[in-house]
């Protein structure tokens, strides 16, 4: 089941973020820091967000037990933020799910880490593609680069 974002969903929400980076990343991101995330400090930035008429996450719920999420920006066009699903759901649609109902066919942009190649796949997929432009990740130090998506009618999806 795909929901909006609550404060009674907050802490759960922190807690697949944070398991998510820790199965998806841990070949990318240096352990240090993925043992410096904080549960109670990033379920209170889960809370804030709420308080942004510009920002809107979706939850996937399975059993009682968070297991993705998808959250967008809509402050200066529309920006995938974050889009995370437990490492034993990869494969089974709920990424792709999650996605559809955040952003439909809306043009959009992302950043990705330029090592994660299965994201970038992924988004490919839906329509995104490089548009050149790269940054550094600040918590991480790594290099991120960014991708758009036009329409999907563009695109041919």
């Amino acid at each position: 089941m795909i929901l909006p974002l609550t404060s009674q969903l907050s802490r759960s929400v922190a807690q697949c973020h944070i398991e998510s980076w820790r199965e998806s990343f841990s070949r990318l991101v240096s352990q240090h820091l993925l043992d410096a995330f904080d549960t109670v400090r990033l379920a209170a930035q889960w809370d804030k967000s709420l308080l942004r008429a510009d920002r809107r996450t979706l939850v996937a719920v399975d059993e009682g037990r968070v297991v993705g999420f998808v959250s967008v920006d809509s402050a200066a066009g529309l920006e995938l933020h974050a889009l995370y699903v437990r490492a034993s759901l990869h494969g089974s649609g709920l990424a792709d799910a999650l996605l559809t109902a955040a952003i439909a066919d809306e043009p959009c942009q992302l950043w990705v880490f330029d090592r994660n190649a299965r994201a970038q796949a992924f988004y490919r997929r839906h329509g995104f593609a490089p548009d050149g432009e790269h940054r550094i990740e600040p918590f991480t130090g790594l290099t991120e680069m960014r991708m758009a998506r036009p329409t999907r009618d563009i695109v041919g999806r």
